[in-house]
Parts: C-alpha cells; structure tokens; sequence
C-alpha cells in the first residue's frame, strides 16, 4: 500500500514537472500557428502551409497590442564555421505587403538549402499590427511609424523638426512621442544587441531601389533593383544600425508594395544578396566554397 502511493506521488509530480516543461512551448507554437492563420488571411502570396512550414518562434515581445512577434533562426551547422550573423527583417510597414511576402519565400528557400553559410535571423513581420489590421496601415497600432522611432542623438528635436517642417505633420511619418516609445521599436534594438548582426537587412516598398546605410559600400544592384541613396533619415533604423552602430545596412526596396516580384526576381535578388553577403563578410573565414 505505501509502495502504491509513492509511486503514485512519482507518477503526479512527474506529470506536473512535464506539464511545466511543455505548456509554455505548446501555447507558443499555438501562438505561431494562430499567427500563421492572421498573415494567411490577410497576404493572398502567403499559404498557411508555407507559414506553419516554416516553424516560427515566438519572440519574448509582443506588439502594442499583444500581437506575438515571429522570428526563425537559421543557425550554423556542425562542422562549418558561419560566415558571420545576417538579421533579415520585413514588414516594419505595415501596409509594404510585399515586404512581408518575399522573406517567406526566401525562408522557404532557406528550409531547403540552409548549408550553414551563414546563421540568419529572421523576422518576417515587426509590425503585425499594422498589416493585420483591418485596414492596413505603415504606423502600428499606436499610429507611430516605427521606421522613425529608433534611437539616436537628439532625438527629440531631430525628428520633431523633420516631422514638422520637412513631412509637415505627415501621419504617416509619426515618430512617436520619444525615442523607442514602441514596443516592437525596443524588441528590436534589443534583438540586435542580443544577436550582435554583421548585416542587417530590411525589406521595404516601394521605391524599386536598393539603399544603404553603414560602413564600406553597399551591393550595387540585386537583382533589377540598382542602389540609389535615399539618404538617413531621423529616428531610422539605417541612422540607428548603419550610422551610429556603424552595422551595414542593406534595405531592399521593392518596387510595389501591393504586388511581388515575379518568382524568377525574387530568387534573383536572392542570388545577388547571397554573393554580396558572402565577399563583403567575413570573406577570410571561408574556408568551403560549396
């Protein structure tokens, strides 16, 4: 009889202790599929399918309305040495759809040929709340465009006077009412504190170009998308990363915000960031060309 209720007090803490481990990995992924679901509804270029294929993790911050924000970790594979860490992001605008819809196709291209080349970090969406509102906006939920609210020095007159004088109170180019006033602003500085990138790259639309911010030079052209400086603006996260931080900054910019590229271009701009990430990181280290 005492030998029964031990092993029953065994089997109902081991149960507990179970339930501990799993239930917060089961509500995440539960969270992720949710997730999936909103972003399938709302992208007709993105498949519930390809999004829940592509295992998304929920990042430890939410967006200003408790959205989860999703990241993917293509880490480095056993035996090879990275050539260094790429932080890739999309949908910092919420309304640049096709921002959104070409880093899942590229994550697809990257659940099948990850080689350990390089150990990626992506999130395909900063800004859910802006896309999976009902009707999508470039601000979040707090109406604040969050490609303006990065720190920097000066913030509150820098981008006050931009605001005023140069937008001329453009709604759309709100920066908040201080420096990292957002929440999915903060999970960001954070995260590259965190993950220590050597690039970053962000996928906006829609100017059809290639910008950069940082050191050294930037890719002339992927793609059919040539560079062609936009210039820093305050509070953005080329002033933040590329300027202050001095971590290249490659910005993608498409050329319709509502429409992809054909499949032929979006792997073609694929091919040319990868060639450019492989001469101008870490080029010393490689050691396989494969």
């Amino acid at each position: 009889m005492i030998i029964k209720k031990i092993s029953s007090s065994v089997n109902h803490g081991l149960l507990a202790l179970i339930l501990v481990l799993t239930l917060p990995a089961l509500a995440t992924a539960l969270a992720s599929d949710d997730e999936c679901k909103r972003i399938s509804d709302k992208l007709a270029s993105v498949t519930l399918e390809e999004c829940l294929l592509s295992q998304l993790e929920q990042a430890s911050a939410y967006s200003s309305v408790g959205s989860p924000i999703l990241f993917k970790d293509y880490t480095p594979v056993e035996g090879r040495l990275p050539l260094g860490r790429v932080l890739l992001i999309g949908g910092i605008h919420g309304d640049e759809y096709s921002s959104v819809s070409i880093v899942f196709k590229w994550m697809n291209t990257l659940n099948e040929h990850h080689s350990g080349l390089f150990h990626w970090r992506i999130l395909p969406l900063l800004n859910p709340d802006g896309l999976l509102a009902e009707k999508s906006q470039r601000m979040n939920s707090n109406n604040v465009d969050l490609n303006r609210n990065f720190p920097m020095q000066d913030w509150q007159n820098a981008t006050r006077d931009y605001w005023e004088n140069i937008t001329k109170r453009n709604p759309r180019r709100f920066p908040g009412n201080y420096a990292v006033s957002e929440s999915e602003t903060q999970y960001l500085v954070d995260e590259i504190q965190r993950f220590q990138p050597d690039v970053i790259v962000a996928v906006h639309a829609p100017h059809g170009i290639v910008d950069y911010d940082g050191p050294k030079n930037g890719p002339y052209k992927l793609g059919r998308l040539y560079l062609n400086l936009l210039g820093t603006y305050p509070g953005s996260l080329g002033n933040y990363a590329g300027v202050q931080l001095e971590i290249p900054v490659v910005t993608i910019e498409l050329p319709y915000a509502g429409i992809m590229p054909k499949p032929s271009e979006v792997a073609h701009i694929w091919r040319d960031l990868v060639g450019w990430l492989r001469k101008n990181i870490g080029a010393n280290q490689e050691t396989d060309p494969s």
